[in-house]
């Protein structure tokens, strides 16, 4: 009677067996076959050495193959000019030294084929370096020349083997010394910031934040649906707007009209007259929520970005849509403008930012770089460069074309906000309530700040959504998900001695990508 086994276990025999029967010559090197290698490493003597095998050879090499006449394994013939006569050394080819002028070869440099050290330094001492260079160039065949003897192109040589190695005094071995790592320059030291004002009135998370120009006021947008506008200076409310019908996602102020726009996830794109308070124009075409929205700093210009995957350019006053800026896969949630190319920057829950051309509406480059979502982007208000952040890191680019700087390594979590200031310091905020300050130029990380919540709140409540530095720049104002606005200023009584940096100049181990 056969025995029925699953397809696992028969499997399972089949793969026993037959390791079974090859297990006693496993990982056993193949023998070698004479009569191969001998080819092998005759083609390899030719591909290789072949524009190198016409020149002489050394009377030490001979020492050590017998004599002159000893016959070459792989078929090559000695040199002809070699044989019956007693050999000086011969300084040609790629010889550690070049003949110089009035320099005699010492004991210590004839007997080694690679001269030691000190003899190297004691020759290089001896030939002035301007001279050296010369004579090496003169009577020395270099890498290149013996290239070009062999009829290969200069470009194809491996890196680093041209004269450009002969450094001052002739001293090759220079280039074979071990270069120090780089190391983090020193940060500026910024004073630390501290928490002094905790401004309520919102019934919902507070998701968005805007200072006005004149720095008199500034504006929340919230979770519940309204609109609020607060003096700066005593934190007091103002006014609230109402008008959407969903949460408010984004707030601007206009510095070139007195309009404030505003988005929501309710797919609406508002236009509010600050004279009379009321919504003068609508931005109709969103398919879906209005994540961000930025204005253009010269131009009446309108940028929106949303989770239709598209950001949309609008006239401000004709309220016409001027370009759908499509190619990101999937919702965009953050959207920066400037007035110098590339004047549009948007960062996507794809995990790619991209940059556009704003006159033909098309992308000019896409940054591949991040592997998370990228929920914001900042652009330094003096240089000409823009961070970028998201749950693997903050990275900084450069303008125009996207080169990468450097990682900001360190806040493991949701980034929602970045800010920067004319200082370099850049603060990130994000989900689980923490912001971190950096300093731009060497990404240290200088401060960590994690605030309590609204006494009445769940700790589950602590997130940071929004963050900004008002128009003089000593002020950091931060929205939060416990229905609050912080507001943090610098430490007047701080100094670097009370609050060293406490850097260490360690090799920099950035990850490039």
């Amino acid at each position: 009677e056969v025995q029925k086994h699953s397809v696992h276990t028969l499997v399972f025999r089949s793969l026993k067996r037959t390791h079974d029967m090859f297990v006693a010559d496993n990982a056993k090197p193949i023998p070698l076959d004479e009569e191969s290698h001998k080819v092998k490493m005759a083609v390899k003597l030719r591909t290789e050495y072949g524009s190198v095998l016409h020149m002489p050879t050394l009377k030490e090499n001979l020492r050590e193959k017998g004599g002159p006449n000893t016959g070459d394994p792989y078929g090559h013939k000695q040199y002809s000019g070699n044989q019956g006569q007693e050999l000086e050394f011969l300084i040609t080819g790629t010889h550690p030294y070049p003949p110089g002028p009035g320099v005699a070869l010492t004991a210590d440099t004839k007997v080694q084929r690679m001269p030691s050290e000190s003899a190297a330094q004691s020759l290089a001492v001896a030939l002035p370096a301007s001279q050296s260079r010369m004579d090496a160039n003169r009577t020395a065949a270099g890498v290149g020349d013996i290239y070009r003897h062999a009829g290969i192109s200069e470009r194809s040589q491996p890196p680093g083997m041209s004269m450009a190695m002969v450094e001052a005094g002739g001293n090759k071995n220079s280039a074979l010394m071990a270069k120090k790592a780089p190391t983090m320059p020193k940060p500026q030291w910024h004073p630390p910031w501290k928490l002094y004002r905790v401004i309520s009135g919102h019934l919902g998370w507070v998701r968005c934040i805007a200072v006005e120009p004149g720095n008199q006021w500034f504006v929340t947008g919230s979770a519940d649906r309204t609109i609020k506008i607060w003096d700066l200076a005593s934190g007091k409310l103002k006014l609230s707007l109402t008008g959407h019908i969903s949460t408010v996602r984004g707030v601007i102020v206009s510095a070139r009209s007195p309009y404030l726009f505003s988005c929501g996830e309710d797919k609406q794109v508002k236009c509010w007259d600050l004279e009379y308070n009321k919504v003068i124009r609508h931005y109709h075409g969103h398919l879906s929520a209005v994540y961000g929205l930025d204005l253009h700093p010269t131009i009446d210009v309108l940028v929106t970005c949303s989770r239709d995957s598209t950001a949309r350019i609008w006239d401000v006053r004709t309220k016409a849509s001027v370009h759908t800026l499509s190619g990101h896969t999937n919702a965009v949630a953050t959207v920066k403008c400037q007035a110098a190319e590339p004047q549009i920057i948007t960062g996507s829950h794809d995990t790619t930012i991209r940059l556009w051309d704003l006159v033909a509406g098309k992308t000019r480059v896409t940054l591949t770089n991040h592997k998370k979502s990228v929920r914001a982007v900042v652009l330094h208000p003096r240089h000409y460069t823009f961070a970028s952040g998201s749950p693997d890191n903050i990275k900084q680019w450069k303008f125009p074309d996207g080169n990468f700087i450097q990682n900001l390594s360190g806040h493991n979590a949701i980034i929602n906000t970045l800010a920067v200031n004319s200082d370099g310091v850049l603060v990130s905020g994000a989900d689980n309530g923490t912001m971190h300050l950096w300093d731009w130029r060497t990404g240290y990380n200088f401060q960590r700040v994690h605030a309590a919540v609204q006494p009445g709140s769940l700790d589950s409540e602590s997130g940071i959504f929004a963050c900004v530095f008002d128009q003089s720049e000593s002020r950091l104002l931060t929205a939060e998900a416990d229905k609050t606005i912080k507001v943090y200023k610098e430490d007047d009584t701080a100094t670097e001695e009370t609050h060293p940096v406490s850097w260490k100049p360690e090799i920099i181990k950035r990850k490039r990508f």
